[in-house]
């Protein structure tokens, strides 16, 4: 009962990573396109160090599409957004929604790297009572958005920040992540009809596709393709790129070019980084051995 106890205690800003965070971000957001690029691939090593213990301390996870969407959220949190990990509920902060709930493991860890709270509490990860729950909870976890989980939500709730902004005459902007699994649920195409309908160029939909999801590949699913000439078709400016080229998703993240909300179909391998789990189905949700750990860290520490 005690280490539950100890898990439900509230998450709170870690101060030293927080400084180091802004002083870095805002120098990322600001450097050239090859120093950015070279640091938030150094971060995002970083981070899919802690996916993978973080994982294997809870015994439970999503690890391939966390290690899919590192680079994506990454360069989002440390080389595009405007956030501030003492005051996460600023009313003139940029909004980050991970759509993909599931994959809560990479989104904690890289909240962690920007000082949203201590490393450390990583090793609560699913613990009876912990605030880092499965999926991510608005009230519990700073830096979270929304609740999600339940695929195809976040997606309308980014839509709905992005339209207040413009309602209220605001700066900030919004970048929500999806699995491309996830593009098989209706109410995102909803939503993009009506961030296209009310012109949201503040708004940035993420697709991470690694064309796995749970069980098979997406296209014996249900197919996707002609992914990028769907979201054009519904009034978006379109972006494909690879999603693990931090310079090619730091130029995606820019602000639209015309006037429309902008959809970045960012290219992935589930996995990336782990050789034996990289375009594998089975890893979608799998927990790795401690051996498994052990040699997939080997890897990333080359």
């Amino acid at each position: 009962m005690t280490a539950a106890l100890e898990s439900a205690a509230p998450l709170r800003p870690d101060e030293s990573a927080a400084d180091t965070y802004g002083q870095r971000s805002a120098r990322l957001r600001a450097a050239s396109p090859a120093e950015a690029a070279a640091e938030l691939a150094e971060i995002s090593t970083s981070v899919r160090r802690d996916i993978l213990t973080t994982i294997q301390s809870a015994g439970m996870g999503h690890v391939g599409g966390d290690l899919s969407v590192t680079d994506l959220l990454v360069t989002a949190l440390w080389g595009t957004l405007r956030l501030d990990p003492t005051t996460p509920d600023t009313p003139q902060r940029d909004r980050f929604v991970l759509s993909k709930g599931h994959c809560a493991a990479a989104l904690y860890s890289t909240l962690a790297s920007c000082g949203f709270f201590p490393r450390a509490r990583l090793s609560e990860f699913m613990a009876p009572l912990s605030p880092l729950n499965g999926h991510p909870a608005r009230l519990k976890v700073p830096g979270v958005e929304t609740n999600t989980g339940p695929l195809g939500h976040g997606f309308p709730v980014a839509t709905g920040c992005a339209l207040g902004a413009q309602l209220r005459g605001e700066t900030w902007r919004t970048i929500v992540v999806l699995g491309d699994g996830e593009m098989q649920e209706g109410s995102n195409w909803e939503a993009a009809m009506t961030a296209a309908h009310y012109k949201l160029a503040n708004l940035t939909a993420v697709v991470d596709r690694n064309r796995l999801q749970q069980g098979a590949r997406t296209e014996d699913t249900k197919t996707l393709e002609p992914l990028a000439e769907k979201w054009a078709s519904f009034g978006w400016e379109v972006r494909v790129i690879d999603g693990h080229d931090h310079r090619a998703i730091k130029e995606a993240y820019a602000a639209s070019t015309t006037g429309r909300p902008v959809a970045v179909i960012a290219n992935t391998v589930k996995g990336k980084g782990v050789s034996f789990m990289e375009d594998r189905v089975e890893w979608h949700h799998k927990v790795p051995t401690d051996e498994q750990v052990r040699l997939a860290l080997e890897e990333l520490n080359r």
